[in-house]
């Protein structure tokens, strides 16, 4: 697998003219970071499907606030912490992201598994529709680097809802480069199941960065 963690100024030299984005090179936290975003994700499916007694809940909150207090005084500026910067970890280590896992990473197109769980879920079992966007965005972002353009930005992203998609199964999202003029860069995605049927498609533009713009 390419790693895309690498410095975005070695395939774009003017970089720094297109918004000054954080450089996001690959971080090394420690093993103790995949175990805590795993406890992390079990606790929130865990928070949207419960149905604990009332003291229950008082217990929970008072554990919850321990943690908050444990982790407030190591606040990190933006590409300083570990999270969206751990390409072995799912989701790159963000829990904004759902936790794919990169599987090709090439100027031709990118290939993602991805598993939702519980804490996707819209309603009976499905992935929420607004979950979909956030991946496929993600993945435009992604096919931006693979095919060396400069750092961008969406313009816009359609989203084509095929059939339900589930949770606790693995399933294969694609993306790649439909046409690149000038600044503009139209890109597709595609969200699949185990047996190839499409779940959901997406086309997006997204649009280089001018000098000065954030």
């Amino acid at each position: 697998m390419t790693d895309y963690g690498l410095d975005p100024r070695r395939v774009d030299p003017e970089y720094d003219r297109h918004g000054g984005f954080p450089v996001f090179e690959a971080a090394d936290p420690g093993p103790g970071f995949g175990r805590f975003l795993t406890a992390m994700r079990q606790a929130q499916d865990l928070a949207v499907s419960v149905n604990p007694d009332p003291d229950t809940w008082d217990e929970a909150a008072d554990r919850v606030e321990e943690l908050v207090k444990l982790l407030d005084p190591f606040r990190a500026g933006e590409g300083a912490g570990p999270a969206n910067r751990v390409p072995s970890l799912p989701g790159a280590g963000s829990l904004l992201m759902p936790p794919w896992t990169v599987t090709r990473f090439e100027a031709d197109g990118i290939e993602l598994e991805v598993t939702f769980s519980r804490y996707h879920v819209g309603g009976n079992s499905a992935v929420h529709g607004g979950v979909l966007p956030l991946l496929f965005d993600s993945m435009f972002g992604m096919v931006i680097h693979a095919t060396g353009r400069p750092i961008s930005r969406t313009a816009f992203l359609h989203v084509d809802y095929r059939k339900v998609t589930p949770i606790d199964t693995v399933l294969t999202a694609r993306g790649w480069l439909r046409e690149a003029e000038g600044r503009k860069a139209f890109v597709n995605a595609e969200l699949l199941d185990a047996d190839g049927n499409v779940l959901a498609e997406s086309n997006g533009l997204m649009i280089r960065l001018l000098p000065g713009q954030p």
